[in-house]
Order: C-alpha cells, then sequence, then structure tokens
C-alpha cells in the first residue's frame, strides 16, 4: 500500500488504471504477483513508482526558502514545479527537516504551510506569487562557490542529478556557467599549489628518487603518514603494478603491498604465475591518508588534488622503468595513470595506451575483494582478478 500511494502522485492518468488491475488480480487469488516482476502490469508499477520517487528526491535536494517577514515574524517560502503530484507525501520531510521555522512551499498543483503546530495544503499558485531573492541568497552563493570541487567536475553527471528545468529556483544556478568555464584554470592553480614536483630530482636512478621521496612535502598528506612508501621491484620490470596508497600495515614498514591486500595480491599473482620479485609493485599515492577512529587508523580516499600533488613521483618512476604494461588496481591508481576519471568495471581489462609504457590495463584493487561479505561472490571476484593478472603477464610474456 505504501508503493501504491507513491505510484498514485504519478501525473499521467496511468496510474488507476494500473492500481485497479493489480488489486484486482491480487485479490482475485494472484497473491504473490508483486513478486513477479517481469509481469507487465508490475513493470508499469515499478516505472511509475521510480518516476516519482525521483521526483521526491529532487524535490528534497533543490527546494530553497527564502526568508520573508509576515506578522508573526520571519517566515520561509520556496517555489518549486514537481514533475508529479508529490506536496502531500513530501511535506512530513520538510516538518522533520525544518520543524522549528515557519515556512510555505508553493507549486503550480498545491502549496504547503507548517506554522509549527500543522500543516496546511491549498491551491497551486504561479511563481510570480513567491519571492524572488532574500538577503541569505549572497552567502548560499558564496558557500556554494567555495565548495564547488573543479577537479571533480562531471559535466553529464551533474546536469543528470541537476536537471536545467529546476535551474531558475536555484540561487546558485547563475554560478554554474562560469564555474564550469574557469574549471580548467582552477584546476591548473590546485596542482601548482600542491605539487611533488620540486621534491623529485631528474636521474635514472630509483635509488635516488627513493631516497628523495622521503623528504617530500607536496602536499598536507605528509605531515600525519610515518613515512613515504615508495615503489620496489627491478628497473626493468615489464609489469608494473600501481595501487591507490599505503595502508596502515604499509606505513609502518614503508614497503608497498605487506598488508591484508598484499596478501590477496600475493595470492593472485602466484595463482597467476607470476612471481612478485619479477613486477615492480607501488602506489599512485606514497603517503597513507587516513582519519583516527579510537585507536584504529581508517583509510580514507585521496582527493584530487593530493593524487595530482603526487603524479610526479609516479611518472619519474615509469620514466626510469619504461615498462611494457601498467597495471592500475582500482579508481584512483587508474586516474593518476590515465589522467581523467576511469570506469573501473567499463575499462576492466581493456589495454590502454600510454605515454610512459607500451600499454595500460585497470582491474579492481585487491581491497575490494576483501570487502566482499557474499563468500561466493568473492570467490568469483577474486578468479576474475587472477585471470586479469594472468592476461597482463601474458601480454609482456612473464
Amino acid at each position: 500500500m505504501d508503493e501504491a500511494k507513491v505510484v498514485a502522485c504519478h501525473r499521467d492518468p496511468e496510474p488507476w488504471r494500473v492500481l485497479y488491475r493489480i488489486f484486482f488480480r491480487i485479490t482475485r487469488g494472484e497473491r504473490y504477483l508483486m513478486e513477479i516482476e517481469s509481469d507487465p502490469d508490475v513493470v508499469e508499477f515499478r516505472r511509475m513508482e521510480k518516476a516519482v520517487r525521483r521526483d521526491i528526491h529532487k524535490m528534497h535536494a533543490f527546494v530553497r526558502f527564502r526568508k520573508t517577514v509576515g506578522d508573526g515574524g520571519d517566515e520561509y517560502v520556496a517555489w518549486f514545479r514537481p514533475d508529479h503530484r508529490i506536496v502531500h507525501i513530501n511535506a512530513a520531510f520538510f516538518v522533520r527537516r525544518f520543524g522549528s521555522m515557519k515556512w510555505a512551499i508553493l507549486t503550480p498543483d498545491e502549496s504547503v504551510y507548517w506554522d509549527l503546530r500543522q500543516l496546511r495544503f491549498g491551491p497551486g499558485v504561479p511563481r510570480s506569487e513567491a519571492p524572488s531573492e532574500d538577503e541569505l541568497e549572497g552567502l548560499w552563493c558564496t558557500y556554494y562557490a567555495a565548495t564547488f570541487n573543479p577537479a571533480r567536475l562531471n559535466t553529464a553527471a551533474m546536469i543528470k542529478e541537476l536537471p536545467v528545468r529546476h535551474w531558475a529556483t536555484l540561487p546558485e544556478a547563475a554560478l554554474i556557467s562560469g564555474l564550469v568555464a574557469e574549471s580548467g584554470t582552477r584546476v591548473e592553480h590546485m596542482e601548482q599549489v600542491q605539487s611533488a614536483a620540486p621534491f623529485v630530482p631528474k636521474t635514472r636512478s630509483l635509488a635516488v628518487l627513493r631516497e628523495a621521496a622521503r623528504h617530500c612535502e607536496g602536499c598536507d598528506l605528509y605531515r600525519h603518514a610515518t613515512q613515504t612508501v615508495f615503489g620496489e621491484g627491478p628497473k626493468d620490470a615489464r609489469l608494473v603494478l600501481v595501487g591507490e596508497q599505503p595502508g596502515d600495515r604499509e606505513d609502518i614498514e614503508g614497503r608497498p603491498f605487506v598488508g591484508p591486500a598484499g596478501d590477496v595480491l600475493n595470492a593472485a599473482l602466484e595463482a597467476a604465475g607470476i612471481h612478485r620479485e619479477d613486477v615492480y609493485l607501488t602506489n599512485a599515492v606514497k603517503h597513507f591518508k587516513f582519519t583516527e577512529r579510537g585507536k584504529r587508523r581508517i583509510h580514507a580516499t585521496p582527493r584530487g588534488p593530493e593524487i595530482a600533488a603526487c603524479r610526479p613521483w609516479f611518472e619519474e618512476e615509469l620514466k626510469v622503468i619504461r615498462p611494457r604494461l601498467v597495471v592500475c588496481l582500482g579508481a584512483t591508481a587508474a586516474q593518476s595513470v590515465m589522467g581523467r576519471a576511469v570506469r573501473v568495471q567499463a575499462e576492466r581489462g581493456q589495454f590502454l595506451p600510454h605515454h610512459l609504457a607500451k600499454e595500460a590495463m585497470v582491474t579492481v584493487h585487491p581491497s575490494f575483494l576483501l570487502r566482499m561479505p557474499d563468500r561466493a561472490l568473492a570467490a568469483e571476484e577474486r578468479a576474475r582478478f587472477t585471470a586479469d593478472l594472468r592476461k597482463a603477464a601474458e601480454r609482456v610474456a612473464l
């Protein structure tokens, strides 16, 4: 019934026909109809439910209140254009979120007002009935601009999550085109501000690079890590494996892949017929990033500027080794190696051109396999990971 209430909010007349057919069939003996996901009525029901729930989420995200002064003090008014008739079903959310202030949400279909005691519903109103701006708008725009991260910009994903049709009611929308246009320059500036480049010597010696990396202060991660964890392996390695960053054990011992993820990697290398001492192992980021939880240090994913700051070390390693193939273990490693965002599952196992090696390949990080709770699925994924490594070994004739 809760799902049916959601579907009933769909703007098209079709929900009522679908709901009638489903309830008729359920009351005539098809008790488990809703478990048959391939049934045409159930398919249509789920499609409409998904559309309404998406619209509910958009309302949560894109309602912007503007401050006004009423007879009883400050009140906050927002205007929003939903795709479906969701004002009633959504009102309780805004009471929970903004229950301590008086507010009204106006839409073309219906309006709702919260007076600190009860909800009152009324007819829809045009956008002209809502205030256009307030004194808080400048503060909100300043906050939005300050938190806009150009290093993680994905315009297609942004438009998908923040459809253009909602921009008219979002004060920050006026900033978006300018922030997008400036993103390239801002990323370059961020990389200049944080970079290991000044600490990287011009050399063809891994030993010299390793010693120099001990003193790197190219980003703030060095402040909390125990030590730099540089790569290890032969200078003439045909295969280089790149992880994300050192873990807790690696940070203590100063060597890559010696913790739990390293155990998984060692087992997969052995199963793939690869001797660990024949490959070069390193990480995209050389210092351990973590958050403290009691006495434990919990892994934290490096940010784009931190990955970019450490890239000069990794690139210098490749210039010295000149491998035939670089295998990226996980998304962070792939981003560093390829210089762009990489969808691991979409590009997994492909041989991609690279300017500092003959080719690069993407697969999962061993820690991904450690986090899988389903044993059967974990075993399947470990076998797939081993197959990726075997494919890499065959490519370079190890």
